[in-house]
């Protein structure tokens, strides 16, 4: 019996050539004290715009109100996993850290800062990045 995928969103936030990153806290199973995009799990019968909508507004008070698919990744560690990633150019709301439980600290980060905070995380964040910070002219 093959092990059960997690289906997650992820966000990549942009404004003015920056992106909002979380720093995960310490205790987190996956990925614990390292920087990353925001969102999280799909609920079950949940799709992947209502579930970026839930998780930006749960973790940072935003509501999206422009955004783009970027790409889709998985992975195997620690339980299978595929995230869908969108970047988000635009929403309503002032971002803040609503969830101090799950992210250390939320912060605007340049390019060249997210690209180094993400390279933990998956190898594709870098060109997923640049994809990001051109949808933000697009």
């Amino acid at each position: 019996m093959s092990a059960r995928v997690h289906e997650c969103v992820g966000a990549l936030l942009v404004c003015d050539g920056r992106v909002l990153l979380g720093r995960r806290t310490a205790d987190r199973e996956f990925l614990a004290g390292a920087w990353d995009v925001l969102g999280g799990h799909s609920e079950d019968g949940e799709s992947e715009i209502d579930t970026l909508m839930r998780e930006l507004d749960e973790e940072a008070g935003v509501v999206p109100t422009r955004w783009r698919r970027l790409d889709t990744l998985e992975g195997v560690q620690p339980t299978p996993w595929r995230l869908h990633l969108y970047a988000v150019t635009q929403w309503r709301g002032e971002p803040c850290n609503r969830q101090p439980d799950e992210h250390e600290e939320l912060r605007w980060c340049t390019a060249q800062e997210a690209a180094r905070h993400l390279a933990a995380a998956h190898p594709a964040f870098a060109r997923l990045l640049g994809e990001a910070l051109a949808a933000e002219g697009a």
